[in-house]
Order: structure tokens, then sequence, then C-alpha cells
């Protein structure tokens, strides 16, 4: 009886290989599938990620470039703004220097005016005195020589016409020989210090003829008409 069923039990396990079998061919074809699926889905998943990468690379480096301008832009502006700064402050500097230069030399100037009135009115005799007289011009020509190396040069005013930018009136007087605002004697002199008013000259200003002339012919017409009248007044 065991021979029997040991037997019959080979055809059963065949027939279940066959269907095991079956099973599995019938699987594999959904499994490749499947497969093919998740690798397509992962190549279109890979290719939105980059699209999208490069967008955000075009993106960012639109913004770094307006970011570039901006900073360029105020770069920009500050260093105008400094060279401007720069260039005002030595303006000023310079402005300052020459006004302590005018003041110190304003300060000098009556010395120079001193030496000229004593040159002028000093005639010295004897040998002594006209050793003292060259010391004396010495000093004063060493004087001058500095002032002109600083730049300070006199105005040559006398027959020039008045110009209140370089000119004080002190005094006007008619004149028969120099017509009107024409500057007749220098009363103070001025200085120039590098083409500007250091000092202004005080002067004399001429007022012209004046109404001399025709005072003087009415006068000479009413004596006429008197000796006139008095031939016509006389008797025969």
């Amino acid at each position: 009886m065991t021979e029997d069923v040991s037997a019959s039990n080979p055809p059963d396990l065949e027939v279940e290989s066959q269907i095991s079998d079956q099973d599995q061919e019938n699987s594999s074809p959904s499994e490749e599938t499947l497969a093919d699926d998740s690798g397509d889905n992962q190549e279109l998943s890979s290719n939105s990620e980059s699209n999208k990468q490069l967008l955000d690379n075009d993106a960012r480096l639109e913004q770094l470039e307006r970011e570039h301008e901006t900073l360029k832009s105020q770069y920009m502006r500050i260093a105008a703004d400094f060279d401007n700064f720069r260039k005002r402050q030595t303006r000023d500097q310079d402005d300052l220097k020459l006004q302590l230069t005018c003041n110190t030399l304003s300060e000098i100037l009556p010395v120079v005016d001193n030496f000229e009135r004593a040159r002028q009115q000093i005639n010295p005799e004897g040998e002594e005195a006209l050793a003292l007289h060259r010391n004396y011009q010495n000093l004063y020509k060493q004087l001058v020589d500095v002032l002109k190396k600083l730049g300070v040069a006199p105005m040559r005013v006398v027959g020039q016409s008045f110009d209140p930018t370089l000119h004080e009136a002190l005094l006007r007087e008619p004149s028969e020989t120099m017509s009107e605002d024409i500057i007749l004697e220098e009363l103070v002199r001025g200085y120039h210090l590098n083409g500007r008013v250091l000092r202004h000259a005080q002067v004399k200003v001429s007022m012209g003829p004046g109404p001399k002339d025709d005072l003087k012919e009415q006068t000479i017409d009413e004596e006429n008409q008197l000796n006139k009248n008095h031939d016509s007044e006389s008797p025969e």
C-alpha cells in the first residue's frame, strides 16, 4: 500500500511545478513594465529639477547683476562726493592761507610807507649822514625784495581812470589839464598780492575843468554890457 501512494505523488508535483512556472512567466512582464515606468518618472523628475535649478540660477544671476549695478552707482556717487570734498578743502585751505598772508602783509605795509616818507624827507649832508642813509636804503631794499618774493607789487595810479575796486578817493579837485575821474595824485600807495588787491590806493581825483570857463565868459559879457550902457549914458 505504501508504494502505490508514493508512486502516485510525482505527477501531482509536476502539475504544481508547471503551474508555478506559468505564474512566474505571467508575473514577469508586469515587473518589467513597472520598472520602465519608474525609470521614466525618475528621468522626468530629474529633468524638472534640472530646469528648476537653471531658472533659479538665472534669477540669482539677475539679482546679483542688479545688486552690482546698485553698488557701482553708490561707489561712483561716494567717489564724486569725496573728490568734491577734497577740492573744497584744498580751496578753503588756499583761501585761508592767502587771508593770513594778506593780514600779515597789511601790518607790514605801514612800515614800508614810513620808509618811503623818510627817504623823501631826508637830505643827508656829510659822509657820516651819507653812510647812514646808504645803510637805511639797503635795509629798505631788503624789505622790498622780500615783499616782491611774496608776490607783492605796488600800484601805478597817477594818470589812470578812477576805479573803486582799486582806488579810494580821499580828495576831489578841479583840474585844467585832466578830465573828470582821472587820478591826479597818489596819497597812499596801493598794493597787489598775486593779482589780488592787498590795499586800495588812496588818491586825489580830478573833477575836470568845472564851471570856471563859463563863469569867466559870463563875467566878461557883463563887463562889456556895463561899458556899453556907460557909453550910451555919457553926454556928447
